[in-house]
């Protein structure tokens, strides 16, 4: 799809992109589908509206590999026959994303709290190499409890790097709870404002204004790095996976699968089934 199409109907590239994602989850038997609805939309304003071939984009909430799989496959960076390689013996295409032949996927991450540290130095080095060139960071709220986290976001804010875009996946869940029970709130506007970030909170479903946002932060050349805090639903497009922690981890059985794929059909593609 080019720019002026998904502008024109982004629910299409949306609907389109949650069904490969089932797709991939369902052949493998594998869990962490919720997280992977919950940011599909943010990937998709960053990867097709915004990111140019000298930015760099880090999945630092690598457990969303499937999403990153799938919007690099639509881009022409996977083959179908690689996609369907997923999460099996000699993939390329791991649970977590690995730096083997794609230029698309620079650093391995998973172990959560490395993605914004590894996204200031790209965008640190971008300042001293004199590059008109963003470094864009997606991690979870979660992982906004981490250390190496608010370490790296002191480091940004020192160095004064506004070419530096972390995007926060805010859907309420970490692994065993809800965040706020967890640690508190770490992942509020309120917070990040405070330490020295240009802070914006966004709806993460609405690729319209998620896109909106970073044009208009693009231009500000004001030394502050960029928070974008977008509040988000877990399992996003499929009913039973709202806001449910088990979705972080569950596979889906065959009833489920068709179900979840009826339902995204319907919401995303308008298209009616009588099941």
């Amino acid at each position: 799809m080019t720019i002026e199409e998904i502008l024109n109907d982004p629910r299409q590239l949306s609907g389109d992109l949650r069904l490969k994602i089932l797709g991939l989850y369902h052949q493998a038997n594998a869990g962490h589908i919720g997280c992977s609805l919950s940011c599909i939309d943010l990937m998709i304003a960053v990867l097709f509206l915004n990111k140019s071939a000298d930015d760099t984009f880090i999945l630092s909430k690598g457990h969303a590999a499937a999403a990153l799989y799938a919007c690099l496959n639509i881009l022409g960076e996977i083959s179908d026959e690689e996609l369907a390689t997923f999460y099996m013996d000699g993939t390329t295409l791991p649970a977590h994303p690995a730096p083997r032949q794609y230029k698309s996927i620079p650093f391995a991450t998973g172990s959560l709290g490395h993605g914004l540290p590894i996204a200031t130095g790209i965008a640190h080095a971008a300042k001293i190499g004199d590059e008109e060139s963003y470094s864009f960071a997606l991690l979870s709220d979660g992982e906004t409890n981490e250390g190496t986290t608010w370490e790296a976001a002191h480091y940004a804010i020192q160095n004064q790097l506004d070419n530096l875009f972390m995007i926060v996946d805010k859907n309420g869940l970490q692994g065993f709870d809800f965040t706020d029970k967890v640690l508190g709130e770490t992942a509020s506007v309120e917070k990040w404002k405070a330490i020295g970030f240009e802070t914006v909170e966004v709806d993460g479903h609405n690729i319209l204004s998620i896109n909106e946002v970073i044009q208009e932060l693009k231009t500000h050349k004001n030394g502050l790095p960029k928070a974008i805090i977008a509040q988000t639903v877990k399992g996003k497009g499929v009913s039973y996976m709202e806001n449910k922690l088990e979705w972080h981890y569950l596979p889906m059985n065959p009833e489920q699968f068709q179900q979840a794929t009826l339902e995204v059909k319907e919401r995303y593609l308008n298209e009616l089934t009588n099941a």
